[in-house]
């Protein structure tokens, strides 16, 4: 038989029956309206859902694998909705698969009988039309052969009393007698495509033709009935003699080859008679075949089955000829007749794969999908199912504290002997040595790779070295911004000398007084961050070298050091002799304890883990257990309930017993251990061995603890750099808006000076006419031009004079001294107790311009302002109503910046009882010897050389001074009366002008040292005069 004329055998397949369309939405919204009490509108989706899913899978389909799906689908919802719908009457019109009479029956289990049978003509279908001469159609066709042989099966066992022809036990009883014997000739088309042995396939092929041979002889009871197709009965009866001659050519090619060649010579004399029989009963069929008549066999069947007996025939005869010459010219074999054959042996190959196994895979699950009716599940059965979810956690819940105690228990003794931590110093006494290991311990390696990933990201010299940058960034503009502010200041003091009462802008000290605050406050923090730069760089470099030597590899090297003995090499440890017999016998013992307790760890081990795995598979096989469908079931039986419950936990039984088997294994390994270990302490816990490794261990302790201290201040060092840099960063952006602020005071403050030049040299040139002669080339000052405005009376005088004591803030006054300056030869360093800095005296009016710059600062950082030397030896000197209106602008200074907290503006006020430097310079009697400057708590401050001696003005031989003059007017403003002796000396403020005082945005003036906010309120802020008023 040849692989083409097998792979040719026609296959028969179960014609499908049909149906009409059926309405499931009013019966099942019915139901749920009566029998759940809930509105069917909310089950309008799953109606129509199952309404659709019935017409695709019974109406239209075709006999392919999606077709198959979808009566898988159908079905599986058809089971689940019996559960909630078992009473429900619908009306299902289903035609009879071989007489096409319309029956309709209302009962669920009539429509899920003919979608069965629809399922089983589908299966059917596809098995036929399989390609068998592919090695995976063969697989697949035997497969859907037994699943349709199974689900005619299930129709016969479960639906009684059929209304259908189709349905009945006869019928589906022939159907699966067929399905069953092509499925067995599918097996043996495969097994001999594996050439496999001719003994097996005899056996197969004589089953298959038993098959056959029985559907012959019940075929007939369907003869005059016209059920089945006519043709369905000729293939039947030419297969039957068909295989009837195949198990014969292959029993004899078996008994040839064990040497029986007269049985095999009769064999193949039978085969051959089956085989002409065969193939007329094929060639009759294949004459009168039409594709039109049987559209349940394949088109070419007539022809297929002729060409499969003819090639059969023609292989049998010449095989039986060839026997035959054979057993005449050599074997000469007996015949025996054919009757006295023994019967070949037949092979059940093909049995019904049921539908629970077809629908248990997860492919088909996977195809229902979920219950459409999920949602409608009674109370009852709700109830019932909370009761049982509680018993199973009832029962997960003891066999998991079970675990837990068990796992507690062990752990517990092992800590409680010591296994752990000493069985390591057992098995190096085993090995008779205690070198120093080579592997770093768990923490101090974790201690190592955490320190080279920081820094790797970023070392801490690096950041040292931002550190100091960023430091000395914000240090050169807090410091560039401290001499722009001088600058300024010099510049407004400078052209305040040149121009004398002409210059009416305010002092610097006061608008800037917020500025230098914030200057001074800068860099008292900055001040006070290096300090703790300093610091964490202590504390860095004293650690530097183990953090050095924890990232190299020496760290290895450092603890092998630690851990070997003080001796050169490794020492034994047991405290017997070295290198004697003892010492190799009891190394052994203590290795074969050693030995024995890793065995007992490791079995407790892997009982912990069965455990674990046990108790997971318990709890998996909880979660997935579901009785909803049991209590559906049942949810009309009363008290059954319990029964159902204890029946089903019984599933659970064999992981319980796992459990405590278990748990008992653990504690006999564990009592084993106990005694191995205290045996092994006996022999091997005492002696110097015993001594010299703890030693050992706590050397290596103390190097793990230096390695510790390191990483913790390691640690610490970070976090200060990491906070220097946050505070840093801001005070690189505090620093920045303060320069931002300086610059665009300094900006208005130039703008607003540079009018004021132009102003100034406008009234002097006017000035000038009016002015009187020179004064004398002895270097005294001119006479003042004449005031504007006549006295205003004795009270002018004494303000002028500031004979009342009263106090004015710290800035400097807006006007001219009336007092004539010395030379810069004169100034004198103040003495230590002074802190405040006062503005240089205006130079002489004869002196050239260059000779009045102020000299540099030589006083230390506390004492910043200047006091004028002894007076002049110009008898006019005194005289302020004499200052030269035609001094010349003094170029700015050239000294370099004070530091920051040494402004005028920040210095607190002087202790009661010293003399602050006045703005003016001290003067003395002309006539009188300069006397010794007397000490600073008794010196009298005195303004524009007005004397309280009268003895020394009657003396004079100049006139006497004109009468007081008040110069309130908006050009020249008031002057400072002098403060009453013994008082501190402040700078004077201008009275109030007429117009409102222009400040700048942001440098609103404060309150100066010494100042009460009550006299704040009584002497008012600089005031520009008309034209600068907002």
């Amino acid at each position: 038989m040849s692989l083409l004329s097998a792979h040719n055998s026609p296959m028969i397949s179960i014609p499908k029956k049909t149906t009409e369309e059926v309405d499931w939405t009013t019966p099942i919204r019915s139901a749920i309206a009566h029998s759940y009490g809930e509105d069917p509108d909310n089950y309008s989706q799953e109606c129509a859902n199952l309404q659709r899913c019935r017409q695709d899978a019974v109406k239209g389909a075709g006999s392919d694998m999606t077709a198959k799906d979808l009566l898988h689908k159908y079905f599986g919802q058809l089971e689940l909705l019996e559960l909630r719908f078992s009473e429900i009457r619908v009306n299902f019109p289903w035609r009879d698969a071989f007489t096409n009479k319309i029956i309709t029956q209302t009962s669920i289990a009539y429509e899920k009988a003919s979608v069965i049978f629809q399922i089983a003509a589908t299966h059917s279908a596809i098995a036929a039309s399989q390609n068998r001469g592919d090695p995976e159609g063969l697989k697949r066709a035997f497969y859907y052969f037994r699943t349709t042989a199974g689900m005619l099966t299930y129709i016969n066992d479960n639906f009684l009393h059929a209304p259908s022809l189709d349905l009945s036990r006869e019928i589906i009883k022939f159907l699966v007698g067929i399905i069953l014997a092509q499925a067995t000739e599918v097996f043996l088309e495969k097994c001999t495509d594996e050439k496999k042995s001719n003994a097996l396939v005899a056996k197969i092929a004589a089953q298959t033709a038993f098959q056959y041979t029985a559907l012959t002889e019940e075929v007939k009871e369907f003869m005059g009935k016209g059920i089945f197709d006519r043709n369905w009965v000729t293939i039947i009866q030419a297969k039957a003699k068909y295989f009837t001659s195949l198990s014969q050519y292959y029993r004899g090619l078996a008994d040839s080859a064990a040497g029986k060649h007269g049985e095999a010579l009769v064999r193949f004399t039978v085969a051959e008679t089956a085989a002409k029989e065969a193939n007329r009963t094929a060639s009759s069929f294949a004459s009168v075949f039409v594709t039109q008549m049987s559209p349940n066999l394949p088109p070419d069947a007539g022809p297929a089955l002729q060409e499969l007996t003819k090639a059969h025939l023609a292989l049998i005869t010449e095989k039986k000829s060839e026997a035959q010459r054979e057993n005449d010219l050599i074997y000469n074999a007996i015949l025996p007749p054919p009757e006295t054959l023994p019967q070949i042996d037949k092979a059940v190959v093909a049995t019904p794969i049921t539908i629970q196994e077809v629908y248990a895979s997860p492919d088909v699950q996977k195809v229902i999908g979920q219950d459409m009716f999920v949602r409608l599940i009674p109370l009852s059965v709700h109830e019932s199912a909370s009761v049982y979810s509680e018993e199973k956690a009832k029962l997960v819940r003891g066999e998991v504290e079970g675990a837990d105690d068990a796992e507690v228990a062990v752990k517990s003794a092992l800590e409680a002997l010591g296994i752990t931590d000493g069985l390591a110093r057992f098995r190096a006494i085993a090995e008779g040595g205690v070198g120093g290991e080579a592997e770093l311990p768990v923490e101090v390696r974790r201690w190592k790779e955490d320190i080279a990933v920081m820094e790797g990201r970023e070392g801490v010299e690096g950041i040292i070295a931002e550190l100091g940058r960023m430091k000395d960034t914000v240090k050169r503009e807090l410091e560039t911004i401290s001499r722009d502010l001088d600058t300024e200041s010099r510049e407004c003091e400078a052209m305040r000398v040149k121009y004398d009462h002409l210059w009416t802008q305010a002092p610097s000290a006061a608008l800037s007084k917020t500025l230098r605050q914030d200057l001074k406050s800068h860099l008292s923090a900055l001040e006070a961050a290096a300090q703790s730069d300093q610091q964490v760089i202590r504390l860095w470099e004293s650690v530097r070298g183990e953090v050095h030597l924890l990232l190299s590899p020496e760290v290895e090297d450092v603890f092998r050091a630690s851990t070997e003995s003080s001796g050169a090499g490794s020492e034994n440890l047991l405290d017997i002799d070295v290198g004697g017999e003892a010492d190799d016998q009891e190394r052994v013992k203590i290795g074969q304890f050693v030995d024995e307790i890793d065995e007992r760890l490791g079995r407790l081990n892997k009982i912990s883990h069965e455990r674990g795995q046990v108790l997971k598979d318990l709890k998996d096989k909880v979660q997935q257990d579901d009785v909803s469908h049991l209590l559906l079931l049942n949810r009309r039986n009363t008290g059954v309930e319990s029964t159902l419950f204890a029946g089903e936990l019984e599933k659970f039984r064999p992981y319980q017993q796992r459990l405590a088997a278990t748990v008992h294994h653990e504690q006999v390994t564990l009592q084993e251990l106990t005694q191995l270990w205290r045996a092994l302490r006996d022999m091997a816990g005492r002696g110097a061995g015993a001594k010299k490794w703890e030693e050992r261990e706590r050397r290596k302790k103390d190097t793990v603890r230096r390695f510790s201290r390191a990483r913790d201040v390691y640690m610490e060092v970070r976090d200060g750099l990491a906070k220097g840099l946050q505070f840093y960063t801001d005070l690189t952006e505090l620093a920045g808006s303060l320069k931002r602020n300086a610059e665009s005071f300094i900006s208005d403050r130039t703008t607003e000076r540079e009018g004021l030049v132009s102003q100034a040299e406008m009234d002097r040139r006017l000035a000038i006419p009016k002015s009187t002669p020179s004064a004398p080339s002895g270097g005294k000052p001119p006479i003042p031009p004449p005031p504007p405005k006549p006295s205003m009376g004795l009270e002018a005088s004494f303000v002028s004079m500031n004979l009342r004591g009263t106090t004015s803030s710290p800035p400097a006054p807006s006007h001219n001294q009336w007092s004539s300056p010395p030379p810069p030869s004169h100034y004198a360093t103040p003495p230590p107790p002074q802190r405040t800095q006062s503005f240089p005296p205006p130079p002489a009016s004869s002196q050239p311009s260059g000779t009045y710059l102020p000299s540099p600062p030589t006083q230390p950082p506390s004492q910043l302002s200047y006091q004028p030397s002894a007076p002049p030896s110009d008898p006019y000197a005194s005289l302020g109503l004499f200052g030269s209106a035609n001094a010349p602008s003094p170029p700015p200074p050239t000294r370099p910046a004070p530091p920051p907290q040494q402004y005028p503006s920040y210095a607190p006020p002087p202790p009661q009882g010293q003399q602050q430097q006045p703005y003016g310079q001290q003067q003395q009697s002309p006539y009188a010897p300069p006397p010794p400057p007397p000490p600073s708590s008794q010196q009298q401050p005195q303004y524009g050389g007005y004397q309280s001696h009268p003895s020394a003005a009657s003396s004079s031989p100049f006139p006497p001074p004109p009468p007081p003059i008040s110069y309130g007017s908006p050009q020249y403003g008031t002057s400072p009366p002098p403060p009453p002796p013994g008082s501190q000396q402040q700078h004077p403020q201008p009275q109030q002008q007429q117009q409102q005082p222009y400040y700048y945005s942001g440098y609103a003036q404060q309150p100066g040292p010494g100042q009460q906010p009550g006299q704040q309120q009584q002497q008012q802020q600089y005031q520009y005069p008309q034209g600068y008023g907002r």
